[in-house]
């Protein structure tokens, strides 16, 4: 198709779905006649479209790189994909007018909007997204959900090359920083220029409301500060959640712990993470209840959940952040050696939190996940972090998305599993499973041989099956008091020790 008829549908079919005011229609001609570094344009009569908009865009980009208007490399198609969806979205000031002004109608609907609008543009990569390979298993804890992670797409080996050479930048400073709203992006930090932000006050500082370009579940959202600033959880923070949480109603608001091995990935900008969902924890019931002396109108639920997770519930927002403090400040100082909890060595910290709030109608929700980073030589990687027999699975950190009994694991099981797959079949020997998983293939086929006659479940199902026990490992591994008698004990005399303050 002449490139004259491609932008020409692209801009007719934006205009037929409502993605661009008919008013623009010029203004968008030209411009992508610049992107493309054309001085003609002759469009025809044909208005017949059999394509997207997507599909537009990549023939625009592939017309870029067969004209040589950019390289045939991620980042520069990434940056011209970007530059070619920006036109399609509102600035941010008209964008930021319209979600409040919708916002007055419903929270609902303005997220809606928002969520729809950062599809649309291309900013979340919905067809990088499609790619994830997501099931669910059964636990003894209810359902678990697993995520392989295959939406990021890999740089050329060239491009890392090339990117070694490049002059480093402090701008903009980090990945979350609102400095990334229109940046243009270069081979070392990606493209943002369709990317937009919303603004809104949260307890006298401005904060913004981003999606993730990744989702890993619905309307998977960042609340960031516009200041770069360490995240911390302390007090300050409980209050942001819940004052997050009656801003947003439907959508929960957790931060992921502040300390290396159990925190986030990155620690350096003050961030939360919330969205449009329900996560298992969410659903796991209480396996006793008990009370804070100090808060006798705060209920308080000991979980049955693989993690440590204290759940608090009341009306009154200001006394449920005080007494998440009063938690969190007693957790950092805790010590109990017979579970190996022990809150510093020397003087580096050990304890933190990882909160996540919620609005319940008439109450605000805030479960607290106590986390332990302790490592020793028996365990380098974490005492309470997935220990190596499980490391095959999941190695790294276990953050505020997998507490909450979401696994995302790494793209390279696809292939990994499949061998493991075809060795179960005897259609691959053991010599071809990846030695990481050679343990846990031969105990997966002695199973398989047991129980496949009356499992009713498919080899890939059966797999499926045992990549979710590993994960419920994982959590279980990362939990500091266990659901066994003595962590059950355990957790009874920290809530006791709490009471006696």
């Amino acid at each position: 198709m002449p490139i004259s008829q491609t932008i020409q549908q692209f801009v007719d079919l934006a205009i037929a779905e409502n993605k661009l005011p008919a008013l623009d229609k010029i203004y968008v001609t030209n411009r992508l006649l610049a992107l493309l570094h054309l001085s003609d344009y002759a469009p025809t009569e044909q208005r017949q479209n059999a394509y997207s908009l997507l599909e537009l865009m990549d023939l625009m980009i592939a017309y870029a790189i067969e004209q040589k208007i950019i390289e045939d490399a991620l980042s520069e198609k990434e940056q011209m994909e970007a530059a070619i969806m920006d036109l399609l979205t509102p600035t941010p000031s008209h964008l930021n007018e319209i979600f409040w002004q919708t916002y007055q109608k419903s929270p609902i609907e303005a997220t809606d909007y928002f969520y729809a609008l950062s599809q649309n543009n291309d900013y979340i990569k919905t067809r990088n997204i499609a790619r994830n390979i997501g099931f669910t298993t059964s636990s003894k804890y209810g359902d678990l959900e697993i995520t392989i992670n295959l939406s990021k797409p890999e740089k050329d080996p060239k491009e890392i090359a090339k990117a070694r050479h490049i002059v480093s930048s402090n701008y903009p400073q980090c990945a979350l920083c609102m400095e990334n709203e229109g940046y243009q992006g270069r081979i070392n930090h990606p493209a943002r220029q369709n990317h937009r932000i919303i603004r809104f006050d949260l307890e006298g500082e401005v904060y913004g409301l981003q999606y993730s370009p990744y989702v890993y579940y619905n309307e998977h959202s960042i609340f960031l500060n516009e200041r770069h600033i360490p995240m911390k959880v302390d007090r300050k923070c409980f209050n942001n959640l819940l004052s997050i949480v009656e801003i947003f109603p439907h959508y929960f608001v957790g931060s992921n712990a502040d300390l290396p091995i159990v925190g986030g990935s990155i620690l350096s900008h003050d961030h939360y993470q919330g969205g449009h969902y329900t996560f298992p924890m969410e659903k796991a019931q209480p396996y006793a209840s008990t009370k804070l002396t100090a808060f006798p109108t705060i209920e308080v639920e000991l979980v049955h959940w693989p993690l440590s997770v204290i759940r608090l519930r009341s009306a009154n927002k200001h006394e449920l952040v005080e007494a998440s403090d009063i938690i969190l400040k007693h957790w950092r100082q805790y010590s109990d050696a017979s579970l190996d909890i022990l809150a510093y060595s020397q003087d580096v910290p050990h304890n933190t939190i990882t909160p996540i709030a919620r609005n319940k109608g008439d109450q605000f929700e805030m479960d607290l996940v106590l986390r332990n980073n302790r490592t020793t030589t028996e365990f380098p990687d974490g005492i309470f972090h997935p220990h190596q027999d499980v490391q095959h699975i999941k190695k790294e950190n276990i953050g505020l998305i997998e507490v909450m009994g979401l696994a995302i694991l790494p793209p390279r099981l696809v292939e990994e599993l499949a061998t493991i797959e075809q060795y179960i079949l005897d259609n691959a020997t053991l010599d071809e499973v990846a030695p990481i998983h050679q343990e846990w293939a031969k105990s997966l086929k002695e199973e398989w041989i047991l129980a496949n006659e009356n499992s009713g479940l498919t080899v890939d199902q059966f797999i499926k099956a045992g990549v979710g026990q590993k994960f419920e490992r994982v959590l279980e591994d990362a939990g500091v008091f266990k659901l066994d008698a003595s962590g059950r004990a355990g957790l009874y005399r920290f809530i006791e020790s709490v009471n006696s303050l």
